[in-house]
């Protein structure tokens, strides 16, 4: 498998071109994007945008789990993490 990313760069480039817009325009949007999608997260509100994906915070439960060198039981606190799914539109494209 070829090894095909599209970092943030690039993907400011190719939106800009297809977009119109300039550069630096798009670069702010996609910044004030990811600033929303984080604080929301934070704040426990999810974020859904139809047809494309939905991000959420979730909760994880204390367990125990291991320590791979020794063995040792160890204790793992509660803690959050976060959730992206792929809305209808994202999967279809895929096909």
């Amino acid at each position: 498998m070829a090894d095909k990313t599209l970092n943030k760069t690039e993907l400011v480039a190719k939106v800009a071109s297809e977009s119109g817009q300039s550069q630096a325009a798009v670069s702010g949007v996609l910044d004030s994007l990811f600033s929303v999608l984080a604080d929301s997260v934070k704040n426990d509100v999810k974020v859904t945008i139809p047809g494309w994906l939905a991000v959420e915070r979730t909760s994880r439960a204390a367990r125990t789990g291991r320590n791979p060198q020794t063995g040792a039981e160890i204790a793992i606190p509660a803690g959050h993490s976060v959730k992206v799914s792929a809305g209808s539109k994202l999967k279809a494209a895929v096909k």
